[in-house]
């Protein structure tokens, strides 16, 4: 499978990277990137070719990875217009829909959108993914291979899911340090040093997501078996339930889900 992409930031740098070390072939991928320094990065960093422009030889490929900023991406996509046979098109551009990816290529139908996670710089990411209509099994399938070089994928069934997905996982990275910061300050007014707190904090984290993602009960139950009745954790879960936690954080996600939305919105004007 030979794969373009069309910019080369710190997204597509990962999905390459992630490409490369799962042993797909360097050969087998192109960037297109404008900038000279980019395009030498993206050469000396992970072997592959880096054009500065999209031409025919670029378009060799069976996936078109669409990586460059959303602002960008229709002055981007024009040149595009009638060039396009049987590649299947990928957009990691966040907020950009479907429809409006397939008018400016000229009502080019083999769409999917992905809507990744920053996790994906290390490999840890999540993505959602939304297919077209047009798409098909296989499409799909080589999809979830490229986005599973830097992490795992779900599929949702209608487009506007994705919005959820934004407010969940899209956006969730900056809730988790946003949190790590909260019980680093806390820690640290509790008498520990800055630094004790912070990796305190972390490591708790990740082990506690560990201990769920590969724990066959829910968290629910996971947060109830370190919860002794009377106890430290007890005391600590009556104060974040008196400050409505959950109904808190339902109202963030509504709050970026509906941003995401008036995005997609602002993003599909010609």
């Amino acid at each position: 499978m030979k794969i373009t992409f069309l910019g080369g930031g710190n997204m597509a740098s990962a999905l390459i990277g992630g490409l490369v070390q799962q042993g797909f072939a360097a050969a087998d991928i192109q960037v297109v990137e404008l900038q000279e320094a980019g395009r030498e990065r993206l050469r000396q960093q992970f072997g592959v070719q880096a054009l500065a422009t999209l031409d025919d030889s670029a378009l060799a490929c069976e996936v078109l990875v669409l990586a460059v900023k959303p602002q960008q991406m229709h002055e981007a996509l024009t040149p595009l217009q009638g060039r396009l046979a049987t590649q299947l098109v990928l957009s990691i551009a966040a907020g950009l829909r479907v429809a409006d990816l397939s008018r400016w290529l000229g009502g080019y139908a083999r769409v999917v959108r992905a809507m990744p996670n920053t996790p994906a710089l290390i490999g840890q990411g999540v993505t959602g993914l939304y297919a077209a209509p047009a798409v098909s099994e296989t499409e799909r399938a080589a999809v979830a291979r490229v986005l599973g070089a830097v992490g795992s994928s779900v599929w949702v069934e209608a487009e506007t899911q994705l919005d959820a997905v934004t407010a969940l996982s899209g956006s969730g990275p900056a809730y988790v340090f946003h949190f790590i910061e909260a019980l680093e300050a806390g820690g640290t007014a509790l008498g520990l040093a800055p630094q004790v707190a912070r990796q305190l904090a972390i490591e708790t984290l990740v082990g506690a997501s560990a201990l769920a993602a590969h724990s066959t009960e829910s968290p629910g139950v996971l947060r109830e078996r370190v919860t002794s009745k009377g106890g430290t954790t007890a005391a600590a879960l009556q104060v974040l339930g008196e400050g409505d936690m959950q109904g808190l954080v339902a109202r963030a996600l509504q709050a970026a889900a509906r941003r995401s939305a008036e995005l997609g919105d602002e993003l599909s004007k010609d």
